[in-house]
């Protein structure tokens, strides 16, 4: 799993007024819990550009005075109006402890059927998966290289290793559908093999 790097300051006051005053220099009140205590600190709104307009999901290590936490981004809040960054929680990880979150899907390989005009349908861009952090997948990949027309792949069929995937088995993930384009090419090539005999 991809780590981006975060710095912050400890905050000494917590309460709206400081907060306030933190948003107006251009920083955003975060916490970390997860841990023995909650942590409180602030850090640039810059910081979080690689984490938030991204659809990979990461690791953050927060740096604090040269005290580094491992941590996931658990909930993040917006203005309404101007979609600046109010405040972020964050969740402490731990070797020994499983957490859940949810990888996105990633589509490898031409799909025969799609080249013979079918059209690939993707249901599903992330799937939950459980693991140990230093075992939890940055991405899921789904091999396109064997569907036909008709064909899909199921969540069932996704190679799972050192982890578990937390999502109903039975869900479609992707689909080879049926188009106009081979539906109307079908007579001809029937035509075209008639002929021939």
């Amino acid at each position: 799993m991809k780590t981006v790097s975060m710095s912050g300051s400890p905050r000494a006051n917590v309460g709206k007024k400081d907060a306030k005053a933190l948003r107006n220099e251009g920083l955003v009140p975060c916490v970390i819990y997860g841990g023995k205590e909650q942590i409180h600190f602030s850090t640039p709104e810059t910081s979080f550009k690689p984490i938030v307009f991204t659809p990979d999901v990461c690791f953050i290590e927060v740096d604090l005075n040269g005290e580094k936490y491992l941590t996931i981004l658990q909930d993040i809040q917006y203005h309404k109006v101007s979609d600046r960054i109010l405040h972020a929680d964050l969740f402490e990880l731990h070797d020994d402890k499983v957490i859940t979150l949810p990888v996105p899907v990633v589509y490898a390989g031409s799909s025969p059927g799609v080249l013979k005009g079918g059209k690939l349908e993707k249901s599903l861009r992330k799937i939950k998966v459980k693991a140990l952090p230093k075992h939890m997948p940055e991405t899921l990949t789904v091999d396109l290289g064997a569907l036909e027309i008709g064909d899909m792949v199921k969540i069932s069929s996704i190679e799972t290793k050192n982890f578990t995937i937390v999502d109903n088995p039975n869900t479609t993930v992707c689909a080879v559908k049926t188009t106009r384009n081979v539906v109307a090419e079908t007579p001809a090539e029937e035509e075209d093999a008639a002929k021939k005999s």
